[in-house]
């Protein structure tokens, strides 16, 4: 189990392979429901997606003043080749002091994050959100979720995530509370074309 899961990591660190899978279980429509239903976003907001990958929920935004960051500089290169001056993409783990001299921006998204990370990485993380968001702004999450009522197939298929931290919704929940004390947590089973639970966290400043 473990082999195959490692070799499945390394297949997906590749950024066309990474793509394909995610649009035949159905990534674009899922981005774009939670583009409609959650981030909701206005053209000429600043936007931070941390954990960017290749940048694709831009297909899915309104004009806005883009930065994404991600640790995986294939990923970035890729995001830059398909999207060029849609926005900055910087391959580099964002810090405390990466976005040192940036104005607040309207709109933070950690999509597909936190459950790569430890609590207390998740919690110095959002922080550092937290930190970056202007007065109005808010932050927007989404990741695999456990739940008791959840399928087994959904349960087995989000074991598998190359994430080691999936959290029930009330455990992502009291990561954000430590920086967010209005967060609106929610479940979605149905982003999806394959059995699959995601928690959604909506955090104002």
């Amino acid at each position: 189990m473990a082999q195959v899961t490692s070799g499945l990591r390394a297949i997906l660190s590749i950024p066309a392979i990474y793509e394909l899978f995610e649009n035949v279980v159905g990534a674009r429509r899922c981005r774009a429901a939670f583009i409609r239903d959650h981030v909701r976003p206005e053209a000429g907001e600043r936007v931070l997606d941390v954990g960017c990958g290749t940048a694709a929920i831009l297909a899915h935004l309104p004009e806005v003043d883009y930065c994404g960051y991600d640790i995986s500089k294939d990923y970035v290169e890729a995001a830059g080749r398909r999207f060029g001056g849609r926005g900055r993409f910087v391959a580099s783990l964002l810090t405390e002091h990466s976005l040192a001299g940036e104005p607040p921006f309207d709109l933070v998204l950690a999509i597909g994050l936190l459950h790569h990370l430890a609590d207390d990485e998740a919690v110095q993380l959002l922080g550092i959100c937290r930190a970056a968001i202007a007065q109005h702004g808010r932050l927007v999450t989404l990741d695999p979720c456990f739940d008791s009522a959840q399928s087994a197939i959904a349960r087995r298929i989000i074991a598998f995530d190359r994430g080691q931290n999936v959290r029930t919704l009330d455990a992502y929940r009291r990561l954000a509370s430590h920086s967010f004390p209005r967060t609106r947590a929610q479940l979605r089973n149905d982003l999806l074309r394959i059995p699959y639970t995601h928690a959604v966290l909506e955090c104002r400043a």
